[in-house]
């Protein structure tokens, strides 16, 4: 078991100590599921009050709190410090050393030092993996894929022929990149042609066979990547889909071929990106929202919860709404339809006097 001393847990997060006994550390908790050998994590106002009620004699706690009789540990940042703390504590999952026995390596694939290969990966013709990468049980590492150094992949995780993944790149459960992208044309112009050309549906009854377009780029993924459970990157129609350094991508993501996203982007879960998008760098895009094809978001640029993006934006916008515009934007439609409602009810007021008044003028 990990154990530490106020003063070791103070060093790592950069806190100041304020101690009134001798606590030893193994594990961190919520103050109100803490013990006597738990730092209470106060992050808020809430657990701050929660103090009052814990079993804890030593708490994180924000700078400027301090309590009576009470081991505090403060600090600047206290997410960051939390961070800190959970890496400490940490545990990786449990896997075999070396290669598994049912590991499957074609005998032109390369494999780097240190490497871990649980149960049931296969490494295809021609793929690479770097040193101290580990890849858990079920993984594919398809054709003349290049994986980077110290990687970690989690059960399941699927990676399709000529995919780059960059070194330090962590991934989740389930995770596809390099399938097919939804691609297809069609011989003759369908509705979709003509709705974006003359915006409207003519009348078509005719039949149309759709040709599939198939994918010849790939995806490459840069340094230090996160990406969630199940989430989904498809390859490149001719050029390669790209994911910048540092970017870390949630669960249930989808990335849509020839997408080129920036370094250091947050992409929250059931985003949905459409194909031949361009993201900049330090990108937020918040949970659920939607960007059409061909849309290019800016640098440190915010794209709120459930945001319909239908046209592109510049550096450092925020933009909120289906179809989304910038918030001040958005704002001020909320006033328009607040002063709307306003208005609305005074002309329902005085609407027997109007129709009074229009029926004397009819007579």
């Amino acid at each position: 078991m990990k154990s530490f001393t106020l003063e070791q847990i103070a060093k790592i997060t950069d806190g100041m100590l304020s101690k009134t006994a001798d606590v030893s550390i193994t594990k961190i908790a919520p103050p109100l599921l803490a013990d006597e050998h738990t730092l209470a994590l106060a992050l808020g106002e809430e657990e701050i009050e929660n103090l009052a009620k814990t079993k804890a004699k030593a708490a994180l706690v924000p700078l400027g709190v301090n309590i009576d009789g009470f081991s505090t540990i403060e600090v600047e940042r206290p997410r960051l410090a939390m961070m800190k703390l959970i890496t400490l504590f940490y545990e990786e999952p449990e896997m075999n050393e070396g290669i598994h026995p049912t590991a499957v390596i074609h005998p032109e694939a390369k494999v780097g030092q240190n490497v871990s290969l649980g149960p049931n990966v296969v490494l295809a013709k021609g793929a690479v993996v770097g040193d101290n990468t580990k890849i858990l049980a079920n993984c594919y590492i398809g054709n003349n894929a290049i994986i980077g150094e110290g990687c970690f992949f989690h059960p399941g995780v699927n990676i399709g022929d000529r995919v780059k993944v960059g070194n330090k790149c962590i991934l989740h459960h389930g995770v596809s990149l390099g399938a097919d992208g939804f691609s297809f044309v069609t011989e003759n112009p369908n509705n979709i042609e003509q709705a974006r050309k003359d915006g409207e549906i003519k009348d078509q009854t005719s039949e149309h066979v759709i040709f599939k377009i198939n994918s010849i780029g790939s995806v490459v993924i840069g340094n230090n990547v996160e990406i969630g459970a199940n989430a989904t990157i498809d390859r490149g129609t001719i050029e390669n889909t790209t994911i910048g350094d540092n970017t870390k991508i949630d669960n249930l993501v989808m990335i849509g071929h020839n997408c080129k996203i920036g370094k250091g982007c947050m992409i929250v879960s059931q985003v949905g990106i459409a194909g031949s998008c361009e993201i900049g760098d330090r990108v937020v895009l918040a949970g659920q929202a939607g960007l059409a094809d061909h849309i290019k978001i800016g640098d440190d640029s915010i794209v709120a919860a459930q945001a319909g993006v239908t046209k592109s934006f510049p550096a450092k916008s925020i933009v909120v709404g289906a179809p989304a515009v910038p918030r001040k934007e958005f704002i001020k439609q909320l006033k328009i339809m607040k002063d709307a409602g306003e208005i609305i009810k005074k002309f329902k007021k005085y609407e027997p006097l109007l129709s009074g008044f229009e029926n004397e003028q009819n007579s």
